[in-house]
């Protein structure tokens, strides 16, 4: 791999991982209802998670799709349904007190495995495995891996650090409720252009 072609890679691997989108969104939010400790599993989770995620999609995960076409529908019918179950649980989490004591943030193991019905998490893989490591040889595949994971998490950080920022105006249980709703909202319109 080249300089240059690295240097895309990073810059690629920065935009994609900081952009808005499902994790993002929800990790904001987790932020925000949950705090920074309560938050750690979910954000490692995210960033471990979409790493594998990116050496299995570069080691040959996506021929299912090619050998089983129906995988790829029942991979955007699972996508949309959990996207729309972690909205629905996101408009309804009350105030931050109760927050902090009756519901819970993500695991480190559901945040990992959210990334197999990311549709966002799909786009940045497969782009990433085909643009950067087309010859799908470990050396290149690993490359692209280390460096998603090398950026990913500060990248995804910046959405927890912006919803512990937010916590202390959004104590107040109105403002906390429409930041919720519109979170959802978001969370719910971020993955239709990608199905």
């Amino acid at each position: 791999m080249t300089l240059e072609i690295f240097a895309a890679l990073c810059s690629f691997a920065l935009v994609s991982s900081i952009t808005p989108g499902p994790n993002n969104l929800m990790l904001m939010a987790s932020g925000v209802n949950f705090g920074l400790r309560r938050t750690l599993p979910h954000l490692l989770g995210v960033a471990l998670g979409f790493t594998a995620m990116v050496a299995l999609v570069g080691a040959g995960v996506t021929r299912a799709f090619d050998a089983i076409p129906a995988l790829e529908t029942a991979l955007r019918v699972g996508c949309l349904a959990y996207i729309l179950w972690m909205a629905w649980k996101l408009v309804r989490t009350a105030g931050l007190a109760e927050a902090g004591r009756a519901a819970s943030p993500m695991t480190f193991l559901q945040a990992a495995g959210f990334q197999w019905v990311n549709p966002k998490a799909w786009a940045m893989a497969l782009t990433a495995v085909t643009a950067y490591a087309p010859d799908r040889t470990l050396a290149a595949v690993g490359i692209v891996a280390v460096v998603f994971g090398m950026v990913n998490l500060p990248s995804i950080m910046v959405w927890v650090l912006m919803g512990l920022r937010l916590r202390g105006w959004l104590a107040i249980p109105g403002r906390l409720r429409v930041f919720n709703v519109t979170m959802a909202v978001l969370l719910v319109g971020s993955v239709f252009p990608m199905l």
